[in-house]
């Protein structure tokens, strides 16, 4: 049995789970499609009676695939900071919904009695809904307030970085975040056309970086720039090493930890921790010679979506499937 608390246990008396075990038919695929279905939820190799957590609930594919596998003495808990996704919950008393950054899920798990997990899983991807809701701004197709927060209830936007930052600054998020070279022509067209007007909305991004645009790679470029301003409203990098660093303390011996990701940051970081335990990827000794990593990889090289996934779902193509299990 997973240390759970008893949050939902009374309810579960009451509500049989069996009728909602069908993912395809619960699943609102208009908010999220999920990537790498059954091959995330397989490589989490699910005891029925486990206890578990999706720290991207989003639309609540991966969730719902979870709780098919899961007995009625398991327990999956879904992080998602965005309160948009609460109205995707399923209705199973097996499952409990937590509004809150997975950068705090060891707290928010204690709060709720949880001190061990049988697994982790996180799909990194920025959800289909996200893209899609124009007032967002995550998008650079369209016009729309130049946002891009997850979280709506605070903290700055897009455009207050756009506006705020200097050059120099401007320049390093698009280098880290963005990995895009001649980042100081990018910052100084940011920087002349705000001089005239505050970029408020993200057409008059697109407008700004015109003159350093590529023609034949435009579509690349603006991805990588609106990922950059992305990446550093929401600290998503920050936010992913603390979740990973939480897992390590959460997870039981023998508990997975299983990550999709969509670009080299995330990527590289994971990686280096699932084989090390730390970000630099350097694995250290004991004093026998012999590996001191936490984790022992599952899957020796990543996952990635086959031909047909990609064909049904184009935004699967830069996923990357990487598992882990805690030794």
């Amino acid at each position: 049995m997973c240390a759970c608390g008893q949050e939902g246990r009374n309810a579960m008396l009451k509500i049989g789970y069996e009728s909602r075990m069908d993912p395809e038919k619960t699943h609102s695929e208009e908010y999220h499609i999920p990537v790498l279905l059954e091959e995330s939820v397989s490589l989490l190799d699910i005891r029925p009676d486990g206890c578990y957590a999706d720290l991207t609930f989003g639309g609540g594919g991966h969730s719902r695939r979870i709780l098919s596998s899961l007995g009625e003495g398991g327990r999956l808990y879904g992080f998602d900071q965005d309160a948009d996704t609460r109205a995707n919950c399923p209705d199973d008393p097996r499952f409990v919904y937590v509004e809150s950054n997975f950068r705090f899920m060891r707290g928010a798990l204690r709060l709720r009695g949880v001190r061990e997990l049988d697994g982790v899983l996180a799909d990194l991807g920025v959800s289909s809904h996200h893209f899609d809701a124009a007032e967002r701004g995550f998008s650079f197709r369209g016009d729309a307030p130049l946002d891009m927060r997850m979280n709506r209830r605070g903290g700055v936007t897009a455009a207050d970085i756009v506006n705020g930052y200097d050059a120099d600054a401007l320049a390093k998020i698009f280098k880290d975040w963005g990995e895009l070279d001649t980042t100081w022509k990018i910052a100084n067209c940011i920087d002349r056309a705000r001089r005239e007007r505050p970029v408020t909305t993200t057409a008059e991004l697109v407008a700004a970086v015109a003159p350093c645009t590529p023609k034949k790679d435009e579509a690349k470029f603006l991805t990588k720039l609106f990922q950059a301003l992305r990446i550093e409203v929401n600290g998503e990098m920050e936010a992913l090493k603390m979740a990973l660093e939480q897992s390590l303390k959460v997870l039981k011996p023998g508990g997975r930890l299983v990550v999709i990701s969509y670009h080299s940051l995330e990527d590289r970081l994971v990686k280096n921790f699932m084989r090390s335990g730390n970000f630099d990827g350097e694995v250290e000794k004991d004093f026998f010679g012999h590996s001191a990593s936490p984790f022992g990889p599952v899957t020796r090289k990543a996952v990635v979506p086959s031909a047909e996934e990609v064909a049904r779902n184009p935004r699967s193509r830069s996923a990357k499937l990487r598992a882990a299990v805690k030794l």
